[in-house]
């Protein structure tokens, strides 16, 4: 494990370093040797702030915390290590429930996958709107069996989307163009 110290106007001793050196060692049975940890360590107005980021490959895992007045790095450490420590969990509980078997490269592969699998549009259908009133275009969103349905509402000549709700009643969308 890589750790990269940053500061903006503040200046870390060796000995805070140190400290947090230790403590972020105890990240290191989640990941492998190559993962870069960077702790970015500001103050502003006297309030002093820590920032831990972990580079997963094209992933990133991150926890910020700022003190309040009296709280120095050494207390914002033990803060912001377990909030992080979390996030590694929650990746953690993810991959358990697909293997029963815990391995850094699983976990950036899982990562990985999560982050290529992104919502797009598959399918784009083009139509002519019809005018009808409200009840015709409730008959015809029963017809089609589609949670809604788009039509040109015949008194008022605007584009309206007509919807089933939660409750079995409907619900009518009039867009303003």
């Amino acid at each position: 494990m890589r750790i990269d110290f940053q500061s903006k106007n503040y200046k870390a001793k060796d000995s805070l370093k140190e400290v947090i050196e230790k403590k972020i060692q105890r990240l290191d049975k989640y990941f492998d040797d190559d993962v870069t940890v960077k702790v970015m360590m500001r103050e502003s107005k006297n309030i002093e702030t820590m920032e831990l980021t972990i580079f997963l490959g094209s992933t990133v895992l991150r926890a910020e915390v700022s003190g309040e007045v009296g709280q120095t790095m050494y207390d914002l450490i033990d803060i912001v290590l377990p909030k992080l420590e979390k996030q590694i969990k929650k990746y953690h509980t993810i991959l358990a429930s697909k293997s029963k078997k815990f391995r850094q490269k699983a976990l950036v592969e899982t990562i990985k996958a999560e982050e290529k699998q992104v919502n797009e549009v598959v399918r784009t259908k083009s139509f002519d709107l019809v005018a009808m009133d409200e009840d015709e275009a409730m008959a015809e969103l029963e017809l089609v069996g589609h949670s809604f349905f788009v039509y040109l509402n015949k008194n008022t000549h605007k584009v309206n989307v007509i919807y089933k709700r939660n409750d079995g009643n409907y619900g009518n969308i009039e867009a303003n163009v």
